[in-house]
């Protein structure tokens, strides 16, 4: 019985190690976030905004974000939080996604603008050829984990 009990609580252990292990690991080694002058400087001239609102169907007290997004053709700015998680990838969508079911069926049509390493305010520039006018949504998605994060609607 004593072994089992040792073996339960070490197993229990383990995976809660683990656990933040997975939580702290992406926070650790996050670069530094663009500063508010710089954000500042791209919302002046950016053509659409968009809010990452904690209240979506599919965010929770795990996969949220909170802030505002300004979207040019160069480049796209949050300036806000998300909870910290790691592999995020940010995502132009055709269609207003809240759920993880229509992130996965809308996959195809959309693309992938880049990865997002920091958790308070981003920066990311806009790939080469893609046009902003042909999306309407940002979407912060967890690849790894096939977690729907956050989105926000700009047209």
């Amino acid at each position: 019985m004593k072994i089992a009990l040792l073996v339960i609580s070490h197993l229990i252990a383990i995976a809660f190690g683990f656990a933040a292990g997975i939580y702290a690991l992406p926070i650790l080694v996050a670069p530094a976030a663009p500063t508010a002058s710089e954000l500042a400087t791209h919302a002046a001239g950016a053509q659409y905004k968009a809010r990452f609102r904690r209240d979506l169907q599919d965010s929770d007290a795990l996969h949220w974000g909170e802030g505002e997004v300004s979207i040019s053709a160069q480049s796209i700015a949050f300036a806000g939080e998300l909870a910290p998680g790691p592999d995020y990838k940010l995502y132009l969508s055709p269609e207003f996604v809240e759920t993880e079911a229509d992130f996965l069926r809308l996959k195809a049509g959309m693309v992938r603008v880049g990865d997002v390493k920091t958790f308070r305010n981003f920066l990311l520039p806009v790939p080469a050829g893609v046009g902003i006018e042909r999306y309407t949504t940002v979407v912060v998605w967890c690849e790894t984990f096939g977690q729907f994060i956050t989105a926000g609607k700009y047209r």
